[in-house]
């Protein structure tokens, strides 16, 4: 009996230490760059009032903060009131950078010397959606793994060739973080608040957030064209990482097929079946794609992000863009002009897709 007790006592001793343990308070900044998107700091602030709503005691606290004044406007019109960030965070502390459109060509000094000193300082960094722009500047990423928003993947890469770029949710190096932005910061900080308190008030949160099931880190960020990437056929996925990762110097299909080891027949019947459209078709979207991006995110110049999409000739480049886009580059880039508080992003690939199916219907009732 007396062991029975004592095992009992030892149970009970260890429960209040992990009761104290997580109970320790965390502290979040979040400082927000104009036209920061509004979904994506709820999605981050969310699970911590509800992790504060299901303990006990208040184990999280977290201010917003920008050095644009005392408010500062979102994508969507909306304003959030800010105070400016705190000299000095303590150890450990987590300062989210959130931003969005505007963020490749965002370069407040004081905001990129105040993370670098926080960072010195011990405080971990994560970079939310186009907030890596801010932290590559501050000289924070050079060797290091990151995501972020997979439609600026391409024009960061091109502005920070030394950054390791994943399209992924969320990524967790040490003092490092980063996450994809939109609800992607559901899903990390699930993550993190599993890892500082237990899975059972992660769960606990998804369950009341009616967010579930919590994806990984590593998980895809998109669908292809309107179908999940992770349930594509293998030779169709592979093909697809082959040429978005060769943008610049397409393949064509009986490269494609040899190198995925099928006919070419085949692989056109398996690409259409999972997709919707022709292996060549893929090809030139994911192309007009990158260059759409680097057009907003670069200086380059309309030839130079021709020629680094793939495309043989100008000309060619200007067509294929006008007939995807209705725009001709040089005019999708004046309209994206960096004051506009909602700029438009038109033209999608789906549309330009079934645009080239009524072409071919009328063409076969002909």
């Amino acid at each position: 009996m007396r062991r029975i007790y004592f095992i009992g006592f030892i149970f009970w001793m260890d429960v209040m230490v992990k009761v104290k343990i997580n109970t320790i308070k965390s502290n979040a900044i979040f400082i927000v760059v104009p036209r920061f998107n509004m979904a994506t700091l709820v999605s981050l602030i969310e699970p911590m009032r509800v992790a504060n709503y299901l303990s006990s005691a208040e184990i999280y606290s977290w201010e917003i903060a920008s050095f644009e004044g005392e408010s500062v406007l979102a994508s969507n019109g909306m304003s959030v009131s800010t105070g400016m960030p705190p000299e000095k965070m303590k150890r450990h502390d987590l300062i989210f950078i959130v931003g969005s459109w505007g963020c490749e060509h965002y370069a407040r000094k004081e905001l990129t010397a105040w993370v670098r000193r926080q960072y010195s300082l011990g405080a971990r960094i994560c970079s939310v959606e186009l907030g890596c722009y801010i932290v590559a500047r501050a000289g924070l990423l050079a060797g290091k793994k990151l995501t972020t928003h997979w439609s600026w993947l391409p024009g960061f890469q091109e502005q920070f060739s030394e950054t390791e770029v994943s399209e992924q949710l969320f990524t967790i190096n040490d003092k490092i973080i980063s996450c994809a932005g939109g609800f992607s910061g559901i899903d990390m900080m699930l993550h993190l608040i599993s890892k500082s308190h237990g899975s059972r008030l992660s769960g606990e949160i998804s369950d009341q957030m009616l967010y579930y099931p919590a994806r990984l880190g590593s998980s895809p960020q998109r669908q292809i064209l309107g179908r999940k990437s992770d349930g594509l056929l293998p030779i169709v996925s592979k093909v697809i990482q082959y040429i978005e990762r060769n943008i610049s110097e397409p393949a064509t299909v009986p490269e494609l097929a040899k190198y995925v080891g099928v006919s070419q027949r085949q692989l056109e019947r398996q690409f259409n079946k999972s997709i919707g459209c022709s292996v060549v078709q893929f090809a030139l979207l994911a192309r007009l794609q990158h260059s759409r991006v680097l057009l907003i995110a670069t200086k380059l110049s309309v030839r130079e992000i021709a020629t680094a999409s793939g495309f043989n000739t100008l000309s060619h480049f200007a067509y294929a863009f006008k007939n995807c886009f209705g725009r001709r580059p040089s005019d999708y880039r004046s309209a994206w002009p960096k004051s506009e508080q909602k700029p438009t992003w038109p033209g999608t690939l789906s549309k330009y897709l079934e645009n080239l199916e009524e072409k071919a219907n009328k063409g076969s009732q002909i």
